[in-house]
């Protein structure tokens, strides 16, 4: 919840200060032009992107296998459009970062990778945890008739 905080107080003031000092040198109608136009460049970008993720998606449906890496690329095309819309030109270089591809796919596999090392070592705290509180006797036993 904090982290959320620090994003949303942040991220404005960082893309205020950019916009002011670019702005001092280029000029106020040069930046908003500026701004404009990567939004709409990025916008056409993402729905090209967003149709071919939408096309990969259903043939990995179509051949009955599970399309994970293409969700996690169609979110990140979300997220690149909502960073790409919002006025600024950190948030549109952040936004463009998602729609390459190649950057894409790393940032996804890394998320996978930190998921499923923080999921694994939960599951052997849970373990650990539960052999901890749990009696185990051992001993051996026989069958008489």
């Amino acid at each position: 919840m904090k982290v959320l905080f620090l994003l949303f107080l942040i991220v404005p003031l960082v893309e205020i200060y950019f916009l002011i000092q670019i702005g001092s040198v280029i000029g106020s109608p040069m930046t908003i032009l500026l701004v404009v136009l990567t939004a709409m460049i990025g916008i056409t970008l993402v729905k090209a992107q967003g149709v071919i993720t939408i096309n990969r998606i259903r043939e990995r449906l179509d051949s009955r296998t599970v399309p994970g890496l293409e969700i996690m690329e169609g979110f990140a095309l979300f997220l690149a459009g909502a960073l790409l819309l919002t006025p600024g030109f950190v948030t549109d270089a952040v936004g463009f970062v998602c729609l390459t591809p190649s950057l894409r796919r790393r940032i996804i596999f890394r998320l996978f990778h930190a998921v499923s090392i923080s999921n694994s070592e939960e599951t052997q705290n849970q373990a650990d945890q539960t052999t901890r509180n749990s009696r185990v006797i051992n001993g051996e036993y026989r069958e008489i008739d």
